[in-house]
């Protein structure tokens, strides 16, 4: 059975998931107690840090190369809501056991997204105990630029990028609870296993968007985080959720409507911007080949209230997944 620093080494400690020589930032790398950072004076390091657990964030006995895609994605997510390039993670990774197909399956899904994204590897822990994954990332963004939460000003449009709902239907039929034609199936599970952190668009939307944040939770409870730091409200209306064929394609639209409100996972961006930016932003949409699309608007009395195409009231049980 490997040790701890074999198993580092052996899957690791890979030139595709290490910074290069040339990378004079990093004065010291994985293997020691800390990571060394000489980060460029003039950009301010954004962090953000996540677990996943088995059973909760990722499926039991779910491929690995999968695991660790994904795994890394939606920390790289958290970097695009703030229009961060990303640079550096490090890995804490508790295992059950020692299965050496397993970790390189895993270290191979992390590469993938590593080079995607030009983000590298700087350290970590390794231990033992049931399955979850602990990802911290570091980017690297204009101090004065950075995309907030709490920047939303009442009277700015609402928008979110790509479509919504896919990834919940997605995982819906891998758990076979939703049967369809192969192509519908192959298109929305992937949503759930390989989704997009939309790196170049938040980038873009830097100097446009005067608030941001990745749908993890659900558009609605994610949304709400916005006003709550932004102390406003939003009227979204629902009739305007951008939809996918595939998703229309196995569920009837008030499901997929629902499903694109509260149900999560997609780590599309919802952002706000003045209404007199339109003609920006479809610059932008077609710079990143990323759809743009208002939903709403922020309103001045702090609540979150949706509507129909009839400008009725329509109430959601829940907002989207609580962790506790």
């Amino acid at each position: 059975m490997p040790s701890e620093f074999d198993i580092i080494n052996r899957y690791f400690a890979q030139t595709n998931l290490i910074p290069p020589a040339s990378d004079k930032t990093v004065l010291l790398g994985i293997g020691d107690d800390c990571a060394l950072l000489q980060p460029n004076s003039d950009k301010a390091l954004a962090f953000s840090i996540d677990t996943l657990v088995e059973g909760v964030h990722f499926l039991v006995d779910m491929d690995a190369f999968l695991v660790g895609y994904r795994a890394l994605m939606v920390n790289i997510s958290d970097l695009a809501a703030m229009g961060a390039t990303p640079a550096y993670f490090t890995l804490a990774l508790t295992l059950p056991w020692s299965d050496e197909q397993w970790l390189n399956d895993f270290a191979q899904g992390l590469s993938a997204v590593a080079q995607m994204h030009s983000i590298f590897l700087i350290g970590g822990d390794t231990t033992r105990g049931p399955l979850s994954i602990t990802i911290q990332v570091v980017g690297q963004v204009s101090p004065t630029h950075a995309l907030k939460r709490s920047g939303a000003k009442v009277g700015d449009a609402i928008y979110v990028t790509g479509t919504l709902g896919d990834a919940a239907a997605g995982l819906q039929i891998i758990q076979e609870e939703i049967a369809c034609d192969e192509s519908a199936a192959n298109y929305l599970a992937n949503r759930f296993y390989q989704p997009s952190a939309r790196v170049n668009m938040g980038q873009s939307l830097v100097e446009v968007a005067n608030s941001a944040i990745d749908i993890s939770d659900g558009l609605l409870a994610d949304l709400a985080h916005i006003l709550k730091a932004s102390e406003v409200g939003a009227r979204v209306h629902i009739d305007a959720m951008p939809l996918s064929s595939e998703l229309l394609s196995v569920v009837d639209k008030k499901t997929a409507q629902q499903l694109a409100l509260t149900a999560g996972d997609d780590y599309e961006l919802c952002f706000t911007a003045a209404p007199d930016v339109e003609e920006k932003l479809k610059e932008v949409s077609q710079k990143t080949g990323v759809a743009i699309t208002r939903i709403g608007e922020i309103t001045n009395d702090k609540s979150l209230t949706c509507v129909d195409s009839d400008n009725n009231e329509i109430e959601f049980t829940t907002l989207g997944f609580r962790h506790f």
